[in-house]
C-alpha cells in the first residue's frame, strides 16, 4: 500500500515562497521507474501538472510556471518537496502529490496513487 500525504502552510502571502512536503509511506521513492509529480487544481480550471521528479532525481517542469517551481527530494526521509516562488493569488489551489509508474505514464499523466491534497491560499 502506497500512501502519500501533503503538508505545509495553508496560507501564503503574495510574493513569498510556497513550500510543501509530500511524505510517502509503504514504498520507497527511489524504486525503479517511479515518477513523483506535483499537481494542482483551482476551481473552474483543469488539473495542472506542475512537474515531477523521477527515481534518480531528474526533474521536469511545465513551462507555464515561468521557472518558479522547484521539486526536490529527501531520500532519507522518503519525502518530496515543492517550492513555488513569487506566488500570487492565481496560485491559490489544492495541491496534490501523485505517483506514475514509467516515463510514458508520467508524461501522459497517468497516476495510480494520489495524496488527499492540501488547500493553499495566497492572500495578504
Amino acid at each position: 500500500q502506497v500512501q502519500l500525504q501533503e503538508s505545509g502552510p495553508g496560507l501564503v502571502k503574495p510574493s513569498q515562497t510556497l513550500s510543501l512536503t509530500c511524505t510517502v509511506s509503504g514504498h520507497s521513492i527511489t524504486t525503479s521507474n517511479n515518477y513523483w509529480s506535483w499537481i494542482r487544481h483551482s476551481p473552474g480550471k483543469e488539473l495542472q501538472r506542475i512537474g515531477y521528479i523521477d527515481y534518480t532525481g531528474i526533474t521536469s517542469y511545465t513551462p507555464s510556471l515561468k521557472g518558479r517551481a522547484s521539486i526536490s527530494r529527501d531520500t532519507s526521509k522518503n519525502q518530496l518537496t515543492l517550492q513555488l516562488t513569487s506566488v500570487t493569488p492565481e496560485d491559490t489551489a489544492v495541491y496534490y502529490c501523485a505517483r506514475a509508474v514509467g516515463r510514458i505514464a508520467a508524461i501522459r499523466e497517468t497516476y495510480d496513487y494520489w495524496g488527499q491534497g492540501t488547500q493553499v491560499t495566497v492572500s495578504s
